[in-house]
């Protein structure tokens, strides 16, 4: 990638016609605006000063469902604990689920990292070159893929993530769902159209980083948008209805009362197992429930799945934690008690010290409270 060759960029590009894209002089004169653009209004970011695959994929990875801003730590983090793509082949889980921590949908992390060891152990630490081979990769998808094979390699591929999904919807007034298979085709007819057969990659970013910057979805710059006479959505008085969903994300709550055992300086953890939310990192064992309970009768029963005979009192109830995913709200609580001795712990649990707690790899949820509770006995000391 490195420096944009705009001079190059803005001559007449060869184009992949498709006979079904809705307006093809429209289409033509969308790639030099476009690259125009972006020559003026692109971020200085780390992963476009590069075409290796390793520090590319790591970006795209940790930028899905992530914005650029929170992303960014995260990047130069990875880059410092596992530098290569066999550094990271040779971490442990709890390694790269710790150095995840706080981003969430922790999946990411665990498809990383057995991705990092597959092209290690089976392809000789070598990247496939290929947008078709990419997606054999735990955890690259299209996205991902057509991302990682254009600006590596430059194959003439389009990327179509959100950003990219409504910048072409609007722009055409696209009336299918985009989160149906009719809406994403015809996107990426268009696509097939717009991307240059001369510079895949820069195309990419561009219209990636314009939807990011300048096509926004609630509050889109169309007063200085480069397209303001060519969008079909402007020209209809519908941006902000664009792009159409289908269905909205049905928000489920959940109650979770965790119980937090301590005795002589250690704490009761578990290891969170299966496929459920947090698999592989660490919390309390808990009591999880779809709907409110009274925490103290809560707290009785937690007594009841280990040695309830050295609990000896509930020292604390916190205040009600809310966590919100993408399908789930979560209202947690916090329930420390005091043992009399260590009893023999359930499955999937162990003792550990409790001044050991803070090296765990363990959710955005247990992290908050567990940076309360440190800040608060700081307070009392």
């Amino acid at each position: 990638m490195g420096v944009l060759n705009l001079q190059k960029s803005l001559e007449p590009p060869t184009y992949c016609i498709i006979n079904s894209c809705p307006n093809i002089a429209l289409s033509m004169g969308i790639p030099i605006k476009l690259l125009s653009w972006y020559e003026t209004h692109r971020r200085d970011l780390p992963w476009r000063q590069t075409t290796e695959p390793y520090p590319i994929w790591l970006s795209e990875v940790i930028l899905q469902q992530t914005r650029v801003d929170q992303g960014m730590a995260y990047y130069y983090k990875f880059l410092e604990l596992f530098p290569t793509v066999q550094a990271l082949a040779e971490a442990n889980e709890d390694q790269v689920l710790k150095a995840w921590q706080g981003l969430g949908y922790y999946s990411r992390a665990r498809n990383l990292h057995a991705t990092a060891k597959y092209v290690v152990q089976h392809l000789g630490g070598v990247f496939p070159t290929s947008a078709a081979e990419l997606k054999k990769l735990k955890g690259v998808g299209d996205y991902t893929a057509a991302a990682i094979a254009s600006f590596c390699y430059g194959e003439v591929v389009p990327v179509m993530d959100g950003n990219v999904m409504r910048v072409v919807s609007r722009l055409m007034a696209i009336d299918q769902p985009m989160d149906k298979p009719q809406g994403r085709a015809l996107v990426m007819e268009v696509l097939h159209e717009l991307i240059p057969l001369e510079s895949p990659d820069i195309f990419n970013q561009a219209i990636m980083e314009f939807g990011a910057l300048q096509c926004t979805p609630k509050n889109p710059s169309c007063g200085t948008c480069v397209f303001f006479d060519l969008c079909e959505a402007r020209k209809q008085n519908r941006v902000l209805e664009l792009p159409i969903k289908s269905t909205k994300t049905k928000v489920k709550d959940i109650w979770m009362y965790y119980m937090v055992a301590e005795v002589e300086g250690q704490t009761l953890i578990r290891r969170r197992d299966g496929d459920g939310i947090w698999k592989g990192l660490y919390d309390f064992p808990s009591l999880d429930a779809d709907e409110t309970l009274d925490p103290l009768l809560a707290a009785k029963t937690l007594m009841q799945s280990v040695d309830s005979s050295k609990v000896l009192e509930v020292q604390e109830l916190s205040a009600e934690y809310t966590h919100l995913l993408s399908h789930r709200r979560i209202h947690a609580y916090f329930i420390r008690m005091k043992c009399s001795s260590a009893f023999s712990p359930p499955v999937f649990c162990s003792w550990v010290p409790s001044a050991s707690l803070h090296a765990l790899g363990v959710s955005r949820l247990v992290d908050r409270y567990l940076q309360h509770r440190e800040s608060s006995r700081g307070e009392m000391e």
